[in-house]
């Protein structure tokens, strides 16, 4: 049952997690959960405020004896990444998450979970509510729409939150601080079709590509996982050479921040060659398998019967897109020279829809390297411009420089070896924490990002580890407890 987590511990936090289930927020739909917040701030007696682009921002007195210490912002952000499994009924703007405990995991059955950032809101609310907490001023900035253009981030207006310090509540390793993260920009395309008459002596088939893990663009975009766009488009492409098949519709993936996990493309293959395109399917699926065995070992890729389309997509549009695709950059594209293992460039093309005339592409270009990312952006475009497409960079958003003075990461690296008996890793992140927008509105912030652990976010498979929630909680209460004076 769903309502079982709120017997973990600490309580306070994951009740808080398990009312935010219950609240569908799925990007751009956070009305009810900006009404929560609201009502939850209020009931507490506490200055409560909703901003013009819909962040809630709770202010909490320090506590006796802590009014001379430096203010502490935490922030998370209220929406999550809404995706499921092809056979899971469920509507995100309707339906609670029904969440399960696995062990030593919390998960979702069959959707993403929303511990991307639930889990970070729940823990300020539980020090919002907090009677026997140490804390100099505390304020909660819970920003809207993060997931899909950082709209919270980018509108929340310069004076009005008071701290020094901000704790983005927004990562995903517990016993590392990240001090710097990537900046993005999406390059979103479209063709455009005509609709024409399906030829005769045609069979109409689906081809079903799915199985794969996804995950988050940035955060998993080094685990070499499939891209269902890609690998689709592998096959179309070989099919319409080698067996004149023409192209119905196609329909892959869904959120640009989300490796594509499914794709599924309407066909009709001429009758004389429906066997060679069927040995075509067969093993074009064993050399996919062997490809992503490691990284990817789910992968299927089938074809079913399906109905006669109305009509198809004109063939000289269709190979126009598989060419702009094929030669679409995706992945990474380079490693940090500063940073061992991290990404500094990668791409993700995270969606390929037609729907009345027009075949709209999605992807997000990710860089810690501004030029890195821009240069790859542009790129990204003439593969599709060449081919007769329309292209524009839209959302672009600055990444979070590291910096070395910070005296949040030297008070967060003391706190944690003190209380844990080890040093935390310090890291930059290849995701887009908000850390770089909010400080350009607040250049006075010392920032610093830390959170549990939350494997496979922005997938059905995502899930958080329980005793790092409490050690992330735990981390929290004793950095609040030691926050320098001003």
């Amino acid at each position: 049952m769903s309502d079982q987590i709120k017997n973990l511990e600490p309580k306070a936090l994951w009740t808080n997690f398990y009312k935010l289930t219950q609240i569908p927020r799925p990007s751009k739909s956070e009305v009810e959960i900006q009404k929560a917040l609201v009502q939850f701030g209020e009931e507490l007696g506490l200055e409560t405020i909703k901003d013009e682009v819909g962040n809630i921002i709770i202010r909490k007195p320090a506590t006796e004896g802590m009014e001379d210490r430096m203010g502490v912002i935490l922030q998370a952000h209220l929406d999550m990444v809404p995706q499921k499994n092809a056979d899971t009924a469920h509507d995100f703007e309707k339906d609670p998450i029904q969440t399960y405990i696995d062990e030593e995991w919390v998960k979702a059955k069959g959707t993403t979970l929303g511990a991307d950032n639930g889990i970070g809101a729940a823990a300020a609310m539980a020090i919002l509510q907090s009677k026997d907490i140490a804390h100099g001023l505390v304020e909660v900035l819970l920003t809207s729409d993060e997931e899909t253009g950082m709209t919270g981030a980018n509108g929340l207006q310069p004076n009005v939150l008071k701290g020094d310090i901000l704790m983005n509540l927004d990562s995903e390793d517990e016993g590392e601080l990240y001090v710097g993260c990537a900046g993005g920009v999406d390059t979103n395309v479209e063709y455009c079709y005509s609709e024409v008459e399906v030829p005769a002596n045609v069979t109409p088939f689906e081809i079903i590509v799915k199985g794969l893990r996804g995950g988050h663009s940035g955060m998993d975009i080094n685990q070499g996982r499939g891209n269902a766009n890609k690998i689709m488009n592998a096959l179309l492409i070989t099919a319409e050479e080698k067996f004149g098949i023409r192209l119905a519709i196609i329909n892959g993936g869904s959120l640009r921040n989300a490796i594509p996990r499914e794709s599924f493309a309407t066909i009709v293959v001429p009758n004389e060659n429906l066997e060679g395109f069927k040995t075509l399917v067969k093993e074009f699926e064993v050399i996919v398998k062997d490809e992503f065995k490691k990284a990817d070992p789910n992968v299927v890729i089938e074809i079913v019967d399906a109905e006669m389309p109305k009509t198809i997509i004109n063939n000289e549009t269709a190979v126009a897109l598989y060419k702009g695709i094929a030669e679409c950059p995706n992945g990474v594209m380079a490693m940090s020279k500063d940073f061992e293992g991290v990404v500094e460039v990668s791409s993700n093309l995270a969606v390929v829809k037609s729907e009345n005339g027009i075949i709209e592409l999605g992807s997000l270009q990710r860089g810690s390297d501004d030029q890195g990312k821009d240069d790859l952006a542009t790129k990204i475009a003439k593969a599709f411009t060449d081919q007769g497409a329309k292209a524009v960079h839209e959302g672009a958003y600055p990444g979070w420089k590291p910096n070395p003075e910070s005296k949040a990461l030297a008070l967060l690296k003391s706190v944690y070896n003190q209380k844990f008996g080890k040093e935390p890793l310090v890291k930059v992140i290849h995701a887009g924490l908000e850390c770089g927008i909010l400080g350009a509105a607040y250049p006075n912030w010392d920032m610093i990002s830390f959170g549990p652990t939350i494997r496979n976010p922005h997938s059905p498979d995502e899930k958080v580890n329980v005793k790092t929630v409490g050690m992330f909680y735990e981390f929290l209460q004793e950095a609040l407890k030691n926050v320098p004076k001003k």
